[in-house]
Order: C-alpha cells, then sequence, then structure tokens
C-alpha cells in the first residue's frame, strides 16, 4: 500500500512539473509547439526529480 501511494505521489509531482513547464514554455516563445513541449520536458524532470 505505501509503494501504491509513493508512486502515486511521484507521479503527481511528475505531471504537475510537466504541465507548469508546459504552460510557460507556451508563454515564453509565443505558443510555438516546441516550445511547450520542451517546457513540459523539462518541467516533468524537475518535477519528478524534486519528489525524490
Amino acid at each position: 500500500m505505501a509503494v501504491v501511494l509513493a508512486a502515486a505521489g511521484t507521479a503527481a509531482c511528475t505531471l504537475g512539473g510537466a504541465a507548469a513547464g508546459g504552460y510557460v514554455g507556451n508563454r515564453a516563445t509565443n505558443g510555438s509547439a516546441v516550445g511547450t513541449v520542451g517546457g513540459a520536458v523539462a518541467g516533468g524532470v524537475i518535477g519528478h526529480e524534486l519528489s525524490k
């Protein structure tokens, strides 16, 4: 049970970071798809690392 809860918490941080990064990337590049995806990837990595 604790492993499932820990995995869910990690996933939430990763997804939250990806969502925030995608939004920032989109705004910073004036709606560029590449900027949005790049921001989402960077945000996901940061969220994952912070959840460790």
